[in-house]
């Protein structure tokens, strides 16, 4: 890790990172080694936020608080894992390969991108989405010139190529319904990933869990690096002067910041802005709000898959409400996005359809049919999970710089270009650290 040289005016003594989910813990990480005394409140018992792994007590076993699919095109994310000696926990297939099935009508297929920038696997019928038309691919084109104002669904020609591909790649992007979501948004992640060829676009995921990919590998190292991580650490209000931070309060006590201090604060939107409202009254964060329902069921024994499935360890669901699934070991996790429309629903109910779901998806890409009823299963469903991706939500996105000399914002809702994903966490971290002139530009 290179540091260019400090600012004068940024000679820090302490930082203080408030937040030890993945913002925060990608902070810490910037600025770990510098000669700086780096201290991490965390309000809870443990780091990591939501991309964190925990024992489950119903199901038995150790899940993830979610299902995250990584692609080799989120930079942010490796290079973090990198300086954290995280690599080696990631897996997933060596080709840039997505299994679907469309339970509307039965059909199976496998995306199978072209390796290199050019996509030649648009002209071939065995590789591309079953039925599309080449005539339709004016919609990345749409995508990626969208306005600010535009929704995905406005640019999305109808077909089957936006109905099996990029509607489903939207919901699950942006956790947001297409006809809501912002088409710019969603256009530079293509940019980002799809238009630079399936290099870009491996998919990736944990070998174990979330914890033991992205946060114990940053504590450890952390913790070599005599970083302070302070657990159950709750701010309840930040006191400010002449533009600067002077204070930290917790339930119990205050710290000091000093002159030479400086405080990312990387928390929830509304925990920002509860904190921040007297100093920073002008402050706007986004304050709508997504869900994202995940399934676990565990088996009696971990089951044997076949073909892509077996290589890929994950599948796209169409015409369902389940959206993707993941095989891991013995339990089948399900991931819906955008939830917020089935928050209604009875929750029995839906295990029960998403379990039916299953089965009619995965018993022909098993070597054994699943269950009628799965041993153990477990709804997790994080009813604010991430900012509504609206074209009016991005506006209330607010930059990591702030009003206050001392203060930088670090979290996936900061206007990071990218969705609230763990890539967006780890950038926002980056640049918090960047622009308070702890580091070089990168």
């Amino acid at each position: 890790m290179f540091f260019g040289p400090l600012r004068p005016e940024f000679m820090a003594r302490r930082v203080h990172i408030i937040g030890g989910g993945l913002a925060g813990l990608s902070a810490a990480v910037e600025v770990a080694g510098s000669g700086l005394h780096v201290i991490l409140h965390e309000a809870g018992p443990a780091c990591g936020g939501r991309a964190r792994s925990y024992e489950d007590r119903k199901l038995g076993c150790r899940i993830d608080n979610g299902n995250h699919l990584l692609l080799t095109a989120n930079q942010s994310v490796f290079r973090y894992l990198g300086l954290t000696g995280g690599l080696d926990t990631i897996t997933g297939p060596d080709r840039p390969i997505f299994p679907f099935v469309d339970l509307a009508d039965g059909d199976r297929w496998t995306l199978d991108l072209s390796v290199g920038r050019i996509p030649f696997w648009v002209l071939n019928p065995r590789r591309r989405v079953p039925g599309m038309r080449l005539g339709e691919l004016i919609s990345l084109k749409r995508l990626l010139e969208a306005d600010a104002d535009e929704t995905v669904s406005a640019c999305l020609m109808p077909g089957p190529f936006s109905r099996r591909l990029l509607d489903p790649f939207s919901v699950a992007a942006l956790n947001t319904p297409s006809h809501e979501a912002s088409a710019a948004l969603l256009g530079h992640v293509v940019r980002e990933s799809l238009a630079k060829g399936g290099r870009a676009c491996l998919p990736r995921f944990p070998k174990t869990g979330l914890s033991e990919s992205f946060v114990d590998p940053a504590l450890s190292h952390l913790s070599v690096l005599k970083v302070e991580i302070r657990t159950g650490r709750r701010v309840t209000s930040i006191e400010t002067s002449d533009d600067r931070v002077t204070q930290i309060c917790f339930p119990d006590d205050a710290i000091s910041v000093g002159d030479d201090d400086v405080v990312i604060l990387a928390v929830t939107a509304p925990v920002a802005a509860s904190l921040l409202k007297h100093a920073l009254p002008d402050l706007q964060v986004p304050d709508a709000f997504e869900g994202i329902l995940n399934a676990h069921f565990r088996l009696e024994k971990p089951p044997q898959s076949l073909g892509a499935f077996a290589e890929a360890r994950f599948m796209g669901v169409i015409g369902a409400l389940t959206e993707w699934i993941f095989l891991k070991d013995d339990v089948i996790s399900v991931t819906v996005s955008a939830a917020n429309r089935y928050a209604a629903r009875d929750q029995d109910e839906l295990m029960t359809v998403i379990w039916q779901e299953v089965r009619r998806a995965l018993d022909s890409v098993l070597s054994v049919p699943l269950p009628l009823v799965p041993m153990a299963q477990r709804l997790v469903w994080e009813k604010r999970a991430t900012f509504a991706a609206t074209p009016e939500q991005l506006r209330r996105r607010p930059g990591a710089r702030t009003a206050l000399a001392n203060l930088a914002l670090a979290g996936d809702w900061t206007a990071t270009h990218l969705p609230a994903t763990i890539d967006g966490a780890v950038r926002s971290g980056v640049e918090a650290v960047r622009v308070l002139g702890l580091r070089g530009p990168l």
